[in-house]
């Protein structure tokens, strides 16, 4: 277990070295901390994203679950595309407004959208608390990576701190340039690494890709037909976990930092056009589980068919290649979730409750702050509270995409306020907490966060037109207004808290 151990501990430290270096010359200020100064081209904006979004999840996650559960785990090759599209026309007006504005963070847009530091707040809590499961993610499947490499002679609890650790060096130091120069290091390494074992595993045991494909519908003829593994996803489950994730992929906190670092919005187009190249290394993994199933039934978990599979049927060097892969691979997106939850949390939650005037020199020194303090609550959870890795994500994504009747309302409708929005986030989270507590998850067949999303938008749309009637009973009917209180937004439409 020598070989692989050193070539995954190489990956790592030489990853942090260039982290610390990425961060270039000059002062840091919160405006490269955060968006990299807003200078990123098409490529870097390309692997930065792709560093985000093609995590743990889909190198150990997406293959334990085509081990497992076959054919549900084909929604992932779907919802990537969904969100690519809805990027090529949402992400550009958002980028125009944050670069007019200056906007660091996704809170700052409903800010500055929706004149409302009640609705900002909310939605930067909701934010770090939906972050952290997917940060917990990254974290325990970096530990999977270095025990299951190690043959279970290093502690998955120790590679977690370790490696952790040095991931908050780089990005307390570099910020988002710092990440990005990682993440190529990271895309290139994962691309080779499954495209190798993608078409080599198959071939090596039923000849090729087609055989092994024919000899899994001879073996376990339900595996690639709905609900596959399971009992629970069916197409009712699939189909709304598709839109639920699509609609969700580009509310994640993270995303939007990503999209605010581009140089110009025709680098966010061309990126949507390029990014669902990536989907076809997914195809590859799924490939890689489906193998694993056949050479290797009975996993324990799950989530190590992969790399139990890669070692044995490959040379140790070549396992710890595919193991340093890994380990990037999580440390690209936790270094990312870490940057952008502790900013949101210093600008857009520690400010606003401080009041008066605070610097951005004390705003960069508490976003360092809460960047550590979420990486112990992170680490905590990793070590003490471990679970299947695609649940996790969908748990995150279950709370974030609540986010996107508030975000297409406010790019693409004038006279949308606060307070709808706000009623349909609260009614939304609602319904998601309390069927996923309650154990009804599915519900009537459909993903909890599908259902959450559902009352969410009719929450919203119906507040927005009750809103409406009100204020047009206030400007054009002289007799008195029985509902005095409530403020929709301004007379003409503008927004309003």
């Amino acid at each position: 277990m020598t070989t692989p151990l050193l070539v995954i501990l190489a990956f790592i430290l030489v990853s942090t070295v260039v982290g610390v270096i990425g961060r270039g010359r000059g002062a840091m200020n919160l405006e490269r901390w955060s968006v990299g100064g807003r200078q990123f081209g098409v490529i870097l904006v390309w692997l930065l994203m792709a560093g985000e979004i093609y995590t743990t999840f889909t190198f150990l996650g997406a293959s334990g679950w085509a081990y497992s559960r076959g054919a549900p785990s084909f929604y992932i090759l779907a919802y990537g595309t969904i969100g690519y599209i809805i990027s090529f026309f949402l992400l550009p007006p958002l980028w125009r407004m944050a670069k007019s504005l200056g906007l660091h963070t996704q809170p700052d847009f409903f800010l500055a959208r929706y004149n409302s530091p009640a609705l900002a707040g909310l939605v930067a809590l909701i934010g770090v608390v939906s972050i952290v499961p997917y940060l917990q993610l990254q974290l325990a499947g970096l530990g999977l990576i270095v025990h299951t490499a190690s043959g279970g002679a290093i502690a998955s609890e120790v590679a977690i701190i370790v490696a952790f650790a040095l991931t908050c060096v780089f990005v307390y130091t570099s910020g988002l340039q710092g990440i990005a120069w990682v993440a190529i290091i990271k895309d290139i390494t994962m691309v080779v690494v499954v495209v190798i074992i993608g078409i080599g595993l198959p071939s090596m045991y039923f000849g090729s890709v087609g055989q092994m494909l024919s000899e899994l519908v001879r073996r376990h003829p339900s595996h690639l037909t709905f609900p596959g593994g399971t009992t629970t996803m069916g197409v009712g489950w699939v189909i709304s976990t598709i839109l639920l994730t699509g609609v969700g992929f580009y509310c994640w906190p993270h995303m939007f930092a990503s999209a605010f670092s581009a140089k110009d919005e025709r680098t966010i187009k061309r990126n949507a056009v390029i990014m669902p190249l990536y989907q076809l290394p997914i195809l590859l993994v799924f490939f890689v589980g489906f193998t694993a199933l056949l050479v290797m039934p009975g996993l324990k978990n799950p989530d190590t068919a992969l790399l139990a599979l890669v070692m044995r049927s490959y040379p140790a060097w070549f396992a710890g290649l595919v193991g340093g892969a890994g380990a990037v691979t999580a440390m690209v997106p936790a270094s990312m979730l870490l940057l952008v939850a502790s900013t949101l949390t210093a600008k857009n939650i520690y400010r606003p409750l401080r009041g008066g005037a605070v610097s951005e020199e004390q705003l960069m020194r508490a976003s360092r702050g809460f960047m550590l303090l979420i990486a112990v609550v992170a680490l905590i959870l990793a070590l003490w509270s471990p679970n299947e890795l695609v649940k996790l994500l969908i748990f995150g994504y279950d709370g974030i995409a609540q986010f996107f009747p508030g975000i297409v309302l406010g790019v693409f409708v004038r006279r949308i306020t606060a307070r709808p929005v706000i009623f349909g986030l609260v009614a939304g989270e609602a319904v998601v907490v309390s069927l996923i507590w309650s154990g009804h998850d599915p519900f009537l067949g459909m993903n909890a966060g599908f259902v959450g999303l559902l009352v969410n938008a009719l929450v919203t749309l119906l507040s927005a037109t009750w809103g409406q009637v009100l204020n047009h009973r206030k400007i054009h009917d002289p007799r008195p207004d029985p509902i005095t209180q409530l403020k929709f937004g301004g007379e003409h439409g503008e927004p309003g808290g």
